[in-house]
Parts: C-alpha cells; structure tokens; sequence
C-alpha cells in the first residue's frame, strides 16, 4: 500500500477504536437500545445524501429484501449488543472481541457454505478460540455490576455480535456480490434503523443525558459509523478487500489507547496474551500471515 493508504488505514482504525470509547461514554446515559437507534440514525443522515448523490438509490430499491436482513444482522443487534458489554466491560476489551469476527466467518463458512479449511487456517481458527476462551474465562464472573450486566454476560454480549458479523459477511457474499457499496452501506443502516427506531423511542432514557454522553453519541454516529463506512469502502477500492481488513488487527490498539487516556481504562497481561492469540490465528485464518512466516519452525 501506498504511504497516503496507510495513513489513510491507520485513520480508519483509529476511528473504530475510538467508538467503543463513545459507547462506553455513552450506554449508561442512554441504554443501549436508545445509543444503538441515535448512532443508526445519525449514520444514515451522513450516507443517504451520498446514496443519491451517486446514483445508487436504484440497487438499493432492486435489493432491499437482503440488505435490511443485512442492516439487522451486522448493524442494529451487533451495536445493541456492544452497548450491553459496555455497561460492564472497558472498550479495549471489546474490541479485542470484535477482532474474532474472521475467525467467526471461517467457521460460518465452514457449517454453511461448505468451505473446508485449509491446515493452516484450521490451525489459526483453533489458536483463535483458544485466545477467546482464555480471555472469557479471566472474565468469567456472573455478579452482576453497577448497571446489572455481569461481566460474563457482557462477554457473551460481543461474541454474539461477532457471530452476527460473521454471517452478514458470507450472507453479503452469497447474496449482494456485485451491488453498489453505497447502497449496501447507507441501505443496512436504514434497514437497521426499521428497527432500532421504535425501540429508541420506547426506551428513551427518563433522566436527560449528559452533553459528555450527547457529545460521544453524535460522534459514534457521523464519524464512527457514516464517515468510517465511506473510509473503508474507499479502501477496499483503491487497495483490495484483503489489505482493509487489516485493520482489524489496530482497532484494539487504539481501543485501549483512548480508553486508557480518556477513562483512566487498564490493560492486564492477561489481555495482551489473549489478544495477541487471537490476532495471531486472525492472521492464519485470513491469509494476512505470510506463509513463508508461517512455516517457519519454532
């Protein structure tokens, strides 16, 4: 990649790693099922314009029966259940969760689409959920904290999400291959939006918000969803689909980076195995591990 798509890639990461700091600023003010529907609803105000701008309105109205399932299973239940896990888990923490979304993907294949893996992505799929079992298990407390989520239930919580990304990934591939990014992008979150909507309203919260919570709710819904899906989709045109996805891989890094200067958030040793476990069979599961490296003998 070119120094401008690094950059440019380095941007991305540091964006969606900051939006589990706004969820974390943000879920206990609103709920999150009220943070979840702001963040679907401010997204689509951003890529809509754009939508029609490009001309693409014609792919979404052709192909809305699967975007909106799309919308649903990579948009409004993933952002409900990220905003659950915030409520009793820091945002670094999930977001080394949510670098398991590959390995769920390999495996969803595997169960669905018939896609056998290969030794060397089954072998990053077994290190892969063995980091995700190290990291749940130092976790695994089932008390309930100040909000009444447990840790234990949190964790469940971002596993799910990821899960859920997983089959929007092969569903997108088996079913929406060739339709226009924008209209994918600006179409799932409207589509998400039929959701969360009416839950927002029915769970808005009682007390007013804080503009701290106002502040990382706007943000988490123009930068880190409506801007960040225009990054990345530029990305995967200019550089490939393979190289965006890297990012994955720096997303927890600045995760814990503005957890920690913004809400004083810790990172353990326990964290930095699992998380460098999880991102190793990533790597294998995705081919970014050159093979070479790979084959190396220990």
């Amino acid at each position: 990649m070119k120094p401008k798509d690094l950059a440019e890639l380095a941007l991305l990461a540091a964006i969606w790693g900051a939006s589990f700091l706004f969820i974390r600023l943000g879920a206990a003010a609103f709920g999150p099922l009220a943070l979840a529907g702001l963040r679907v609803v401010g997204a689509v105000a951003c890529l809509l314009p754009l939508l029609i701008w490009r001309g693409e309105l014609r792919a979404l109205r052709q192909h809305w029966r699967p975007i909106l399932l799309v919308g649903i299973t990579n948009s409004a239940l993933p952002f409900i259940c990220f905003g659950v896990a915030a409520l009793a888990i820091t945002g670094g923490l999930s977001a080394i969760f949510n670098a398991t979304t590959p390995l769920w993907g390999a495996l969803i294949a595997w169960a669905w689409l018939g896609e056998r893996p290969s030794g060397r992505k089954g072998l990053g799929l077994a290190l892969g959920f063995a980091g995700v079992l190290w990291l749940a298990w130092d976790r695994a407390s089932f008390h309930p904290g100040e909000h009444g989520v447990s840790p234990a239930l949190a964790v469940a919580a971002c596993l799910c999400a990821t899960l859920m990304y997983g089959f929007s990934a092969n569903f997108t591939r088996r079913r929406l291959t060739g339709v226009p990014s924008m209209a994918l992008a600006a179409g799932s979150q409207a589509g998400a939006g039929l959701l969360l909507i009416p839950l927002m309203l029915t769970h808005w919260p009682e007390v007013s918000p804080s503009p701290v919570a106002w502040l990382a709710a706007v943000l988490l819904a123009v930068l880190c969803t409506g801007l960040a899906y225009v990054l990345y989709f530029r990305l995967i045109g200019r550089v490939g689909a393979s190289n965006a996805m890297t990012v994955t891989f720096l997303i927890p890094a600045f995760a814990v980076l503005w957890g920690a200067l913004f809400l004083g958030e810790t990172l353990s040793a326990t964290m930095v195995g699992a998380c460098t476990v999880i991102l190793l069979g990533t790597a294998l599961v995705t081919g970014l591990l050159p093979r070479r490296l790979a084959r190396t003998p220990a």
